[in-house]
């Protein structure tokens, strides 16, 4: 099948490295038909990457053109003013979409939980309960008290990143002990969730935390960081899932793939101190529509491409579990994130391991030391899935030798987009 020499394909553009046998494609123009040349050779692929396939995090992705258009064209006046027009068409998207009165552009989804987080908890000493996996917990350095004085009351989180009802319950402070005790103000979740490998919460699950936090006359916020892949998973609209909340911060830099921002939204009284809030932690930036702009470009054409990057998880993570030497929960691959692991007497160490998908380009995140995370995310074609799982199998078992030739299995239908 692979031979030194050319090979016409249509509509295709991409370098390969396959185990030392290059495909370099380039355009040509033969008889006025455009073309595409594949070169066959057997460079050492150790001199150089092929292409970068970066599957560390859905927050690598690169602006498209679309947003960069949008950025160079977008109205823009003092937001710290609330004069840009731009950003105040995001937050109004973002409230609407949610179901929630009004919305606030944040830097990050850390600072769209901070800010959510002290609102709630407006009284230092303040507690919330939140899951003991969480993000807010484990990833967002301890803002919650260092800089807003609230104590955290973790909760074990399930495999599905949901917290059981009567833990949290149990959690709950009773008001008698309010001398020796915090005052617990709040409640978190997190939907989709990310330490669980993109798991989603279900609206009826949401519904009965909601009602327990009212029944003790308490807040409920939701770390909606990838709330759009939970709703395109769970085929239930994004408002529906976080009717129960009393605010949620929602990441546009993420699944959605904008290069920079957030927004939190709730009550127009809630956001009135969120936004003080924002000022106060140095986050109010001017003329910030521009960034809103890639971000309202974001939200409106790369929702519908969330279903594909589940797909191509789920497809990646059934590749995956198939290479002798790794492990992966396919049932738990719900959206776009995979986790995988190295087996115990694995004959690769995960050092060697992610040495080697390096040097082939292709990147992941460590989480300890036989465990890694893979992101998918809008920038990731089919083509990408099967080379990277064509790197897998290299680093485990080299490509199948035959007749002192190297060949590919043709058991699996490539397609490149």
């Amino acid at each position: 099948m692979f031979f030194n020499g050319f090979l016409d394909f249509s509509n295709f553009l991409s370098l390969f490295f396959f185990n030392g046998w290059s495909f370099l494609e380039t355009s040509s123009t033969c008889h006025g038909i455009n073309s595409q040349i594949i070169w066959f050779s057997t460079l050492n692929s150790s001199t150089m990457v092929a292409r970068t396939v970066d599957l560390r995090s859905d927050t690598v992705t690169k602006p498209t053109e679309t947003m960069r258009a949008a950025m160079a064209t977008a109205e823009v006046d003092d937001d710290v003013l609330g004069a840009d027009p731009t950003a105040f068409r995001l937050e109004s998207e973002v409230a609407k979409i949610t179901g929630k009165e009004a919305g606030l552009f944040v830097s990050s989804g850390t600072m769209g939980n901070l800010i959510s987080v002290l609102v709630h908890c407006d009284i230092r000493g303040s507690e919330v309960i939140l899951g003991d996996n969480s993000h807010i917990h484990i990833y967002e350095n301890g803002g919650i008290s260092t800089i807003g004085g609230v104590h955290p009351r973790p909760v074990k989180n399930n495999e599905d990143g949901t917290m059981d009802i009567d833990s949290i319950e149990v959690a709950i402070r009773d008001p008698r002990g309010e001398l020796v005790f915090p005052t617990t103000k709040l409640i978190c979740l997190e939907n989709s969730h990310a330490n669980s490998g993109g798991r989603c919460l279900s609206a009826e699950y949401t519904d009965r935390v909601g009602e327990l936090a009212k029944k003790h006359g308490l807040k409920l916020h939701i770390d909606g960081a990838r709330i759009f892949n939970a709703s395109v998973a769970l085929g239930v609209p994004v408002q529906r899932l976080v009717q129960a909340a009393d605010s949620v911060s929602v990441c546009l830099s993420k699944g959605l793939g904008a290069p920079v921002g957030s927004v939190i939204v709730g009550s127009k009284s809630f956001i009135t101190k969120a936004r003080r809030l924002r000022k106060t932690l140095g986050g109010g930036m001017r003329q910030v529509g521009f960034i809103c702009a890639a971000a309202f470009v974001a939200l409106k054409e790369n929702v519908e491409k969330l279903d594909g990057d589940h797909k191509k998880a789920k497809e990646l993570a059934e590749g995956l579990n198939q290479i002798k030497g790794l492990k992966v929960d396919i049932a738990a691959v719900e959206t776009n994130i995979i986790y995988v692991d190295i087996v115990e007497g694995s004959k690769i160490t995960a050092e060697k391991l992610y040495k080697n998908l390096e040097e082939h380009g292709v990147l992941v995140m460590p989480k300890g030391l036989s465990r890694m995370r893979i992101v998918l995310h809008h920038q990731i074609s089919s083509s990408d899935v099967h080379y990277t799982l064509s790197c897998f199998q290299q680093a485990f078992s080299g490509m199948h030798q035959e007749n002192g030739s190297y060949s590919i299995s043709t058991s699996r239908d490539v397609s490149y987009s």
